[in-house]
């Protein structure tokens, strides 16, 4: 087990992919810090992941919110005074409009959440990162494709590729690794948001997103996984 006693943050962790891939991290024997919005559910997930005898750490935060960011990873210092793993995975959809129609508030919360939320956390993390530490960004393929009606979460996705595309760069003296994560038609809940009638058993199981990310990290600190794209075997839905 490589990653046993790693400290590990996942972002968004209560539900989908997140919750997976702390799941499977957790199985790797990392110690973890659990955030997202909801308290109760955050709660609830370090006490079941607890009961595989490694250290979970619960801390609600908005991404959106830089103080509430510092305050995070205060609690992380407190805590681990270090980080090996980050994994921005925290995101949201919205509703399926043409951009003519999409409120502007739904706009700003899109690019705040899945875009400066990402800056924020990252930002944040550097300095408790060491040569060997790895960086995942959950992009989703909307990173490199276009979904009409998706204008927000298309342009959210397209600016955190290139967001951990300069990230990755900037930190290659470092030594610390950043991979861009794209999954594919993943089931999810996140699709109750712009097509609930989605064809859910012909997509992708998060928990084999969670092994990708897990293999990619478990890789020596001399190479690096730069992306990782999983597809439906049924192809793009």
């Amino acid at each position: 087990m490589p990653l046993k006693g790693k400290i590990a943050l996942v972002t968004g962790a209560t539900q989908g992919i997140g919750l997976a891939i702390a799941r499977a991290l957790a199985d790797e024997g990392c110690s973890l810090i659990l955030s997202g919005r909801n308290t109760r559910q955050l709660q609830s997930i370090a006490k079941q992941l607890g009961r595989k005898r490694v250290t979970v750490l619960a801390e609600p935060c908005d991404v959106r919110d830089e103080q509430s960011v510092s305050d995070l990873f205060n609690a992380v210092r407190r805590k681990f005074r270090r980080l090996d793993i980050l994994v921005n995975n925290a995101g949201i959809a919205h509703v399926n409009l043409p951009a003519s129609q999409l409120p502007a508030r739904v706009w700003s919360d899109v690019i705040a959440t899945n875009l400066t939320g990402m800056f924020l956390v990252s930002k944040a993390a550097i300095p408790l990162m060491k040569p060997g530490s790895v960086i995942v960004n959950n992009l989703s393929v909307a990173a490199k494709q276009i979904f009409p009606g998706l204008s927000a979460y298309n342009a959210s996705k397209h600016g955190a590729l290139g967001f951990t595309n300069t990230l990755r760069e900037e930190l290659r003296e470092k030594e610390i690794r950043v991979v861009a994560l794209l999954p594919g038609a993943t089931a999810t809940d996140i699709w109750d948001v712009f097509w609930p009638e989605a064809p859910r058993k012909k997509m992708v199981r998060p928990e084999l997103i969670a092994q990708a990310v897990v293999d990619a990290v478990n890789l020596p600190a001399e190479a690096s996984v730069d992306e990782i794209s999983i597809l439906p075997s049924a192809g793009v839905l």
